[in-house]
Formats: structure tokens, sequence, C-alpha cells
């Protein structure tokens, strides 16, 4: 079982890097979209002006950017297991004139950090992909201090996310996909309700909330929408990528299809479901 995390983790930094590129090139788009989580996160963390805060799974600085530019004496540890999403997070600093970061490749399993060393943690849509969530929570919960604070968000049901669904059920139709085994990394693996909060009281976490946050997509066009899920959606592009050239433009057809008749008037604007969890230690 050891070597199957092993593989998985592996299997997710090689991709996070590979599509290190996309993410860059639309982090305006993706960060706008992600936003309202980030705020929410935030708001039930509340840090303090001189807190230690770690963000994990921070891709390209969200929501650790935000919070050490709120911080005044405090600081961020900003980590990913793929260094290529913490380069573009150290760009993103610099550009906003952010000092109080620091960033570490690492993997959420095997935090290189002392026992009870940071007063809140965020994490912005990572659990999903963690190979073994349990332990990775309870990594958190460890660095953590006695009454500090973790914040994490999920995506929510399928019915809930349509920005996904669209793409992914247009690839399931036309191709026929093998089957994840049960629990690997995927985007609706914590939508569950009480998923997650189980999972915090295994933990050891207590004074456990979960809320639902919504968000909104603003791909304006269709083909931006297209672009955006090619360029950041590894298994949209891992699947169009084993599909032959008539197969892919029969998927993309569908999916055009399907979003003018959500849209008619061409202004693709996309719900979406997160669910915002938070415990103590």
């Amino acid at each position: 079982m050891e070597q199957q995390l092993e593989q998985i983790r592996e299997q997710q930094k090689a991709s996070w890097n590979k599509f290190s590129s996309g993410w860059k090139k639309w982090d305006a788009v993706t960060m706008d979209f992600l936003k309202p989580m980030g705020d929410e996160i935030i708001r039930l963390l509340h840090p303090e002006k001189e807190a230690m805060v770690l963000d994990i799974a921070a891709g390209t600085g969200e929501p650790g950017l935000t919070i050490a530019a709120m911080l005044n004496g405090g600081k961020v540890i900003i980590t990913d297991l793929a260094e290529d999403m913490l380069k573009i997070a150290r760009e993103n600093a610099e550009k906003r004139g952010i000092k109080n970061i620091e960033t570490v490749a690492c993997d959420v399993c095997e935090l290189p950090f002392a026992d009870n060393s940071f007063d809140a943690i965020s994490c912005r849509f990572g659990f999903m992909f963690f190979p073994d969530m349990l332990l990775a929570a309870k990594e958190m919960v460890r660095v953590l201090k006695p009454g500090g604070s973790i914040a994490t968000s999920v995506w929510n049901v399928p019915e809930k996310n349509f920005w996904v669904t669209v793409t992914m059920g247009a690839i399931n139709k036309n191709m026929d996909l093998p089957a994840p085994p049960p629990g690997s990394p995927g985007i609706f693996r914590c939508a569950k309700d009480g998923f997650m909060t189980d999972l915090f009281l295994q933990a050891g976490l207590k004074n456990i909330v979960q809320k639902e946050v919504a968000g909104k997509l603003h791909s304006e066009t269709a083909d931006e929408y297209w672009s955006m899920m090619t360029e950041v959606a590894a298994p949209v592009v891992a699947a169009l990528n084993n599909a032959d050239e008539a197969t892919r433009e029969k998927i993309k057809t569908e999916v055009y299809q399907a979003l003018n008749e959500k849209y008619p008037d061409g202004n693709i604007v996309i719900d979406s479901g997160a669910l915002v969890i938070y415990g103590e230690k």
C-alpha cells in the first residue's frame, strides 16, 4: 500500500509541475474563480497580525499571499508538492510586494516542520489530491499549535459544478475511460456531506463547522472556457490525449453546444459549489 501511495504522490508532483505553465497563463481567471473559497477560509481562520500561518497545496500562492498581506509581524509558509507552482507563487509575491512569505516544496504527509509550529493552517482544494487524507490531516494537526485552527475547501457534488461536469460529461460519453480505483485522488472525492467533518474528527480536531460556498467561473466565451480547461485541468488533458482527432472534435462540439444552450447570450459565467470546513486543535 505504501508503494501505491508513493506512486500516486509522484504522479501528482509530475502532473502539477507539467501544468504549471497553464496555471500561470490563467492565473487571473482561476484566482478570481477560487476567491470566494479563499475568502471564507481567511474569515474562519481570522489570523492575528503576528500569526505564523501555513498554507498547504498553495499552487500559485493563494490564499497564503492574501493572508501574508494582512499580517503585521507575522509570516506565511507557502507549501506545495510542485516546485514549478511555487516559483509562480514567489513571482506573484514579488509583483505584489509581499515579503513575509517563504516557499517550501514538500509532501503534506511528511511536513518538514516541528510540532506546534503554526497558529493557523489553510488548504484550498488540496485534500482531494492527497494520497492519504487522514495522514495529511494528522500531520496538519501535529504542526498546529494547541488552540490553533485549520480551514480547508473541497468541491461540492457534481450537480453544483457544471464548470467541470460539462467537459468531463462529454468525455465520459464519448470515451470508454477505465474507472479509477476507489479512493483515488479526484475532484469530487471529498464531496459527500460529512466526509471532511468526519476526517477532521478522526484527526483530533474539535469545534468543527462546515459551510457551503458558491463561486462563478467568468469565462466570457466558450473558446476561452475550452482553452482554459485544456490547459489547466489534468484529467481533461489526459483523456483528450488518448482520443483520436475525430473524438476530440466531437467532445469539443458537444461542450460548446451545452454551453451555448445554458448561456444563450454567449456570456459564459458558470456556477460552482464548494464546502469549506473548519476545525480547532
